[in-house]
């Protein structure tokens, strides 16, 4: 393996990934972004996206982030996420069922700002789980 920096991934539930990696690449706000060992330091907000993490073999294991905060420094990446899930584990049936609702919540809430903001997060992290499940 490439030089290499440790990845903790933490949603408020688990430690999801707490390991070694030679390499990230995770959509920010700004963009998707790669990193690799000794990247200098930042902190970005993270919307729901892809997050690939280089194997130890030199191919990839994609995972869905539901939104979260990515910080880089010494040699080390924290991404701390609402919520996250390899490709391979996710559900897809669910997350179509998943999306019709917050596509009917959106329809029905067009006056309420709270439950329209939420409908359209639910949609989003849908649309991204639906994607990302198709990177196994």
């Amino acid at each position: 393996m490439a030089a290499s920096f440790s990845l903790s991934v933490v949603t408020p539930e688990k430690v999801f990934f707490d390991g070694e990696t030679s390499q990230i690449i995770v959509r920010t706000t700004e963009g998707d972004i790669g990193i690799l060992a000794n990247h200098t330091s930042l902190v970005a907000d993270l919307p729901s996206g892809p997050l690939k993490v280089r194997k130890e073999d030199g191919g990839w294991r994609t995972a869905a982030i539901s939104t979260g905060l990515l910080k880089v420094g010494g040699n080390k990446v924290s991404i701390l996420a609402n919520a996250v899930e390899w490709a391979d584990e996710i559900d897809v049936e669910w997350a179509k069922r998943s999306e019709e609702d917050a596509r009917r919540r959106l329809k029905e809430m067009q006056h309420d700002k709270l439950e329209l903001d939420r409908a359209e997060l639910k949609l989003q992290r849908a649309l991204n789980r639906i994607s990302v499940s198709s990177m196994k």
